[in-house]
């Protein structure tokens, strides 16, 4: 089967489905003694993976893979493609929920690390403090602001 995606389907998807991430890792090689990995990631179960096919054709990126059981994920994990495919998309197309938030956020880190910010001790904490605020928590109350 397949699947066509408009920019408006993939907003609403994202908004429910998807997920903005910054791995951080420990790594003794580095030298400030830290990795970060930015991720932009959707979970289907196998049933659906047709609309991680679709995902990825539209961005003409990323990777499908096992998640865990019968779930797959398609995930975007490479910086350049990030900044060059899906930023510039969620720029033209914004999400309407919280996700926009963390998407602004997420933005926001993979700029710093384009710059190679991330690279200097200043830089490293930066990134790392960015990086634990990126989710908002459902603890907390969410207000949308300048919405459409």
């Amino acid at each position: 089967m397949s699947t066509r995606l408009n920019s408006n389907w993939i907003v609403g998807f994202t908004d429910g489905e998807g997920c903005f991430h910054v791995q951080v890792r420990c790594k003794k090689g580095m030298k400030h003694g830290f990795q970060f990995q930015p991720v932009f990631i959707i979970v289907q179960h196998v049933q659906d993976i047709q609309l991680l096919h679709g995902l990825k054709k539209y961005f003409g990126c990323g990777n499908i893979s096992v998640h865990s059981g019968d779930c797959y994920h398609w995930q975007v994990r490479k910086r350049n493609h990030l900044l060059e495919h899906v930023i510039p998309f969620f720029e033209k197309h914004p999400l309407k929920g919280k996700r926009r938030v963390e998407f602004q956020r997420f933005r926001e880190i993979c700029l710093l690390m384009g710059n190679k910010v991330h690279l200097t001790e200043e830089g490293v904490q930066l990134v790392m403090h960015k990086a634990k605020a990126l989710r908002i928590k459902p603890s907390k109350p969410f207000v949308l602001e300048n919405s459409e």
